[in-house]
C-alpha cells in the first residue's frame, strides 16, 4: 500500500520517472516505464537488480551487443489480423530490423554457456538470458522480407517480374519525356519565349514547363497550375500529355503490383502475428533495463542485496534529485563567483528491530525534510527494481507499505485546514500500519496549539509503536524528544548545527535529540538584542539551560565523533599497511620456494646423470667380471646420495639448505676424487707404455697426408672408426665397425690417430694378458664398438626414415629432433634428406636452416622442388 495518492509527487519519484523514460530508445522501453510498480517480493526486486547489475557489466566487458533497430511494431502487426491488410514499405522494413534485432540479442545472450556436470547450462548473464525464454525468432519472415527490400527499405525492381517490367517501363517514358520536354525547352528559349534558366517543373505528378503568363498562348499545350504570385503558369505540352498519362497508367500498375506484394508478405507474417508481438518482449525489456542502467551511472547507484525483511541501515545514502541540482548549479558556475562550492552532504540512517522507529530533531532548515525525503525515495526506487546512491556496504530491505505525510495538504473545497489534513493522514495510519509499514511523518503535531498538538502527537506515535511501526518523524516538540528516550523501539537523532559559524552542517547524529537553536538563529538573522531577551525570559531560564546543555552534549558527540572516525581510518590504514607486508612476505617465501625447488630440481637432475654414469660403470664392471661387493657399493653409495638430495627440507632456513647443499657437493667431489685415484691407481705399467706408443703413433701420422685403402679413419665431427676398403674417384668405401658399410667423399674423412693406436695397443695386451680388467675397460671405452653399440647401429641403419616431419613442434623441441635426426643421418652415411618444417611464419625454416649451416658434414641444403613441398621442406645434402 503506497499512501497518500500523490506519494510519488511528494517525494519526487515523478522526476525519476522522467528521468527513466528519457532514457528510453523506443515507445517499447518508455511503456513499461509508465506501467512500472512499487514491488513487495524480495526476489522479484532481487532479479530486476541484477539485470541491471548484469547490463551493467555487459556494457564493460563487451562492445558488440546489439542495440540498434528497436522499434515498437506491435500496432503495426495488430492491423495484420484482418484479411487484404498490409504494411507499408516503411513499416516492414522497420519490422525486418527489429526482429533480427531480437534475433541477435537471443544468440548474444545464448553463447560462451558452460554445461554443468547435471547438464544444465550456465550463462554468461544469467538474469538476461532468462529474459529470452520463450522468446520466437523468426528468420524465414526476415529472410523472405530481406529479398523483397533493398537497402534503404525500398521494394526491389527484381521482387517480381512483373513489377520489374513496369519499373522499366517507367524508365523509359519518363527519359523520353524528358527528352523532348528538353527539346521545347531551347527551342522557347531560342525563340525568346522563356527565360534562359527555367527548367521542367512537377505539377500533379506531370511534367511541365514554367512559362510568364504573357507567352502561354505561344506554347501549345495545357495549363495546369500558376504560382502564388500570378507571375507563372505551368503549361504541359501538347507533344508529352499522352507520354504523361501512360506515365500515371505505368504508375498506377507499379502501385497495385506494389500492394500485391505487400498483401503476400503479409500473408506469409499473418499466422504468427501473436507470437511475433510476444517478441517484442523482449526489446521492451532490454530497453527497459537499459535506461534503468544509465539512470545508475548518472546517479552513481548501485544494486545492493535485498532482504525479505524490513531493513534499513544505509551508507553513505544520497538524495538524488539533491545531487543533479548540486552538480548543475557547480556547473554551470560564473568565474565570478566566489561563495564556497555547494556539495551534497550524504546521511548514514539506519533503523533495527531494536529501534524501528528515528526522531529527528533539529534547526529549521538544517535539513530534516530532506533527510525523511531521501529515505522515502530511496526505499521506493529500491521496491521499484532501480538502483539506488547508497554505499557498497549498505543493508536493505523490503517494506509492505510505506505511507507519508508531508506538506500542507488544506484544501477549500473538502474543507480541510492544513492541521484537519494531518489528522486525516493520522487516521489512515492508525488504521492500516503495521510491522511491514514504513512512516514518514514531517513536522509531527504542528498546524495546531503547541502543547495539545505536541500531546495529540505523543499519543499518535505510541499506538503506531504498540503495532511495530517502523518510520522516521521529524519534530521540534521536546515532548516527543524526550519519548524518545521513554521507549525502546524509538531513537533520537539530531541534524548537526555548527554554533561557532552559524551553519547547518546538514549531518544526521543518531542517538541523542537535536536543539532548534532558535536563539542563535534570531541573533544571526538580526533581531533586536531587546527582543531575543524578552523571549528568553518568557520561556525561562531553565529551558534557556536545557537547550544550551543540549547543545553542549550535540558538540561533543560531534568532537568525539570525529575522533572515532579518525581513529578509526588509522586503523584501517594500519590494517592495509599489516596486509602489504604479509603479502610481501607471503611473496617472498614464495620466491624463496621456487629457488629451493629449482634447486632441489636440479639436484635430482645430478642424481639421474650420476645413476646414468653409475649404471654405466656397472655394466662395464660386470662385463669385466668385477666383484658383487663393488657392485653393491657403488649402488649403496648412489642410493645415499639420493636420500641426502630429498631430505632437503623446502621450509628450512636458508643458513641451513646453503649448508646442506653444501655438504652434498662435499661429498659428491670427495667421491669423484676417490674414483679418479682409484682410476689412476688401476694404471699400470701397461698401461703407461700403451700411452706413450699412442702418441708416437700420433705424432707419425701425417694429417696431410691422402686417405688410402687400408687406412683407419672417421668422418669428420663423428667418433666412429672405419677402415677404407676401396677408393673410386672422390668417393671411399668405408666398413666400420659392426659390418657396415658406406660411401663417402674422401675430403669428407680424415685419419683416426689416438684411437687407432689406442685400439691397437689395448688389442696387443689384452691378447698377452699384460692388462687388468679394470684397465682394459677404460682403455676400450674411446675405441672398443660393443654388441649392444653394433646392434643399435644396424637397427639405426635398417629402419632409418629419410624424411623428419616437425610440424607442430615448438622451436626447441624441432631443433633437438633435428639434432638427432643429423647424427642419425650422417652416421647411417646417407646422401639426403627432407625435413618436413611447414610453412607457417617461417620461425623453424629459419631455425633449422641456421642449424644446418653450422654442422660440418652438411654440405649444402635448399628448398624442396615446388611441386613436392617448395619452401615448406629443407632438403639437407651431405
Amino acid at each position: 500500500m503506497i499512501y497518500p495518492e500523490n506519494f510519488e509527487h511528494k517525494i519526487g519519484f515523478d522526476e525519476i520517472r522522467v528521468m527513466l523514460a528519457n532514457r528510453c530508445m523506443c515507445g517499447l522501453g518508455r511503456k513499461m516505464v509508465d506501467d512500472m510498480l512499487f514491488s513487495t517480493d524480495a526476489s522479484e526486486i532481487q532479479a530486476w537488480l541484477q539485470q541491471v547489475r548484469e547490463f551493467r557489466r555487459l556494457k564493460e566487458e563487451t562492445d558488440d551487443f546489439p542495440l540498434d533497430y528497436f522499434f515498437d511494431m506491435r500496432e503495426a502487426i495488430a492491423r495484420l489480423r484482418l484479411e487484404g491488410t498490409h504494411l507499408e514499405e516503411e513499416e516492414l522494413w522497420n519490422l525486418q530490423r527489429s526482429l533480427t534485432t531480437i534475433h541477435k540479442i537471443i544468440t548474444f545472450l545464448s553463447r560462451d554457456a558452460d554445461e554443468t556436470a547435471d547438464g544444465e547450462f550456465c550463462y554468461r548473464y544469467p538474469a538476461l538470458q532468462k529474459l529470452t525464454e520463450g522468446i520466437c525468432i523468426f528468420p524465414n519472415i526476415t529472410g523472405r522480407i530481406g529479398q523483397l527490400l533493398d537497402n534503404s527499405g525500398h521494394l526491389r525492381d527484381n521482387a517480381t517480374r512483373e513489377l520489374g517490367r513496369i519499373r522499366y517501363e517507367l524508365r523509359s517514358m519518363e527519359g523520353s519525356i524528358s527528352r523532348t520536354l528538353n527539346g521545347i525547352l531551347n527551342n522557347a528559349k531560342r525563340e525568346g519565349l522563356i527565360e534562359r534558366d527555367v527548367t521542367p517543373a512537377l505539377r500533379d505528378g506531370r511534367l511541365v514547363i514554367p512559362v510568364v503568363p504573357a507567352m502561354k498562348r505561344k506554347i501549345s499545350g495545357i495549363v495546369h497550375d500558376e504560382s502564388a504570385s500570378g507571375r507563372t503558369v505551368f503549361i504541359e505540352p501538347t507533344e508529352v500529355v499522352e507520354a504523361n498519362n501512360k506515365i500515371r497508367e505505368l504508375e498506377a500498375e507499379e502501385r497495385r503490383e506494389i500492394v500485391r506484394i505487400l498483401k503476400g508478405i503479409a500473408s506469409q507474417i499473418r499466422p504468427h502475428i501473436r507470437m511475433i508481438g510476444e517478441s517484442y518482449r523482449l526489446l521492451a525489456y532490454v530497453d527497459f533495463i537499459r535506461a534503468k542502467s544509465l539512470l545508475a551511472e548518472t546517479l552513481k547507484a548501485f544494486e545492493p542485496e535485498v532482504e525479505q525483511s524490513p531493513v534499513v541501515d544505509w551508507i553513505q545514502a544520497r538524495h538524488p534529485l539533491l545531487q543533479l541540482s548540486i552538480e548543475k548549479h557547480e556547473r554551470e558556475r560564473v568565474p565570478e563567483d566566489t561563495s564556497p562550492a555547494k556539495r551534497i552532504v550524504p546521511l548514514d540512517i539506519t533503523l533495527t528491530e531494536e529501534k524501528r522507529m528515528l526522531i529527528i530533531s533539529g534547526p529549521n532548515a538544517g535539513g530534516k525534510s530532506v533527510c525523511l525525503k531521501t529515505a522515502g525515495l530511496l526505499q521506493y526506487m529500491l521496491q521499484c527494481g532501480l538502483s539506488i546512491p547508497v554505499g557498497e556496504r549498505s543493508r536493505t530491505g523490503v517494506f509492505k507499505s510505506i505511507m507519508m505525510d508531508i506538506g500542507d495538504e488544506q484544501s477549500i473545497s473538502d474543507d480541510l485546514s492544513t492541521y484537519s489534513s494531518h489528522l486525516m493522514n493520522m487516521k489512515q495510519m492508525l488504521r492500516n500500519a503495521d510491522a511491514g509499514t514504513m512512516i514518514l511523518i514531517d513536522e509531527f503535531g504542528t498546524g495546531t496549539e503547541p502543547q495539545i498538538g505536541g500531546a495529540i502527537a505523543e499519543s499518535v506515535l505510541e499506538q503506531l509503536c504498540n503495532n511495530k511501526v517502523w518510520g522516521i518523524v521529524t519534530t521540534h516538540y521536546q515532548n516527543l524528544k524526550e519519548f524518545a528516550d521513554r521507549h525502546d523501539g524509538v531513537a533520537n537523532g539530531a541534524m548537526l548545527y555548527d554554533r561557532h559559524e552559524m551553519r547547518a552542517l546538514f549531518q544526521l547524529a543518531i542517538g541523542r535529540p537535536g536543539s532548534s537553536f532558535a536563539i542563535e538563529i534570531a541573533r544571526k538573522i538580526g533581531l533586536p538584542e531587546s527582543v531575543i531577551k524578552a523571549a528568553t525570559e518568557i520561556v525561562g531560564q531553565d529551558y534557556i539551560q536545557s537547550d544550551k546543555y543540549l547543545q553542549d552534549i550535540v558538540r561533543d558527540k560531534r568532537y568525539w565523533e570525529g575522533k572515532r572516525q579518525t581513529i578509526h581510518q588509522h586503523e584501517k590504514d594500519m590494517e592495509k599497511t599489516v596486509l602489504r607486508y604479509r603479502e610481501e612476505i607471503e611473496r617472498l617465501n614464495k620466491e624463496r620456494h621456487d629457488i629451493i625447488a629449482k634447486a632441489k630440481a636440479e639436484a635430482k637432475e645430478i642424481i639421474q646423470e650420476s645413476n646414468r654414469r653409475v649404471e654405466l660403470a656397472i655394466k662395464e664392471i660386470r662385463e669385466a667380471q668385477a666383484e658383487k661387493e663393488e657392485t653393491k657399493r657403488i649402488r649403496e653409495e648412489l642410493r645415499t646420495f639420493e636420500q641426502e638430495v630429498d631430505e632437503i627440507d623446502l621450509k628450512a632456513k636458508d643458513d641451513a639448505i646453503q649448508k646442506k647443499i653444501e655438504q652434498i657437493q662435499q661429498r659428491q667431489r670427495r667421491r669423484e676424487e676417490r674414483k679418479r685415484n682409484k682410476a689412476e691407481g688401476a694404471i699400470n705399467a701397461a698401461e703407461k707404455k700403451a700411452a706413450e706408443v699412442l702418441r708416437e703413433a700420433a705424432q707419425r701420422i701425417d694429417a696431410s697426408k691422402p686417405v688410402e685403402v687400408g687406412d683407419s679413419v672417421r668422418i669428420r665431427g663423428t667418433k666412429t672408426v672405419g677402415t677404407v676398403e676401396a677408393i673410386q674417384g672422390k668417393m671411399a668405401t668405408v666398413t666400420f665397425s659392426g659390418g657396415m658399410r658406406s660411401k663417402v667423399k674422401s675430403d669428407r674423412l680424415e685419419h683416426a690417430r689416438q684411437e687407432v693406436a689406442s685400439q691397437n695397443v689395448t688389442d696387443e695386451n689384452m691378447l698377452r694378458g699384460g692388462l687388468s680388467a679394470a684397465a682394459a675397460a677404460l682403455a676400450a671405452e674411446t675405441a672398443k664398438v660393443s654388441h649392444a653399440t653394433r646392434a643399435t647401429m644396424d637397427d639405426h641403419t635398417r629402419n632409418f626414415n629419410h624424411e623428419l616431419d616437425v610440424r607442430g613442434m615448438r622451436g626447441d623441441e624441432a631443433l633437438t629432433a633435428v639434432q638427432y635426426f643429423i647424427d642419425d643421418a650422417i652416421l647411417v652415411g646417407v646422401q639426403q634428406v627432407r625435413i618436413l618444417h611447414g610453412k607457417g611464419n617461417g620461425i623453424l625454416r629459419q631455425l633449422i636452416r641456421q642449424y644446418l649451416g653450422s654442422v660440418p658434414n652438411v654440405i649444402r641444403y635448399r628448398d624442396e622442388d615446388i611441386r613436392f613441398g617448395g619452401t615448406g621442406i629443407t632438403v639437407a645434402e651431405f
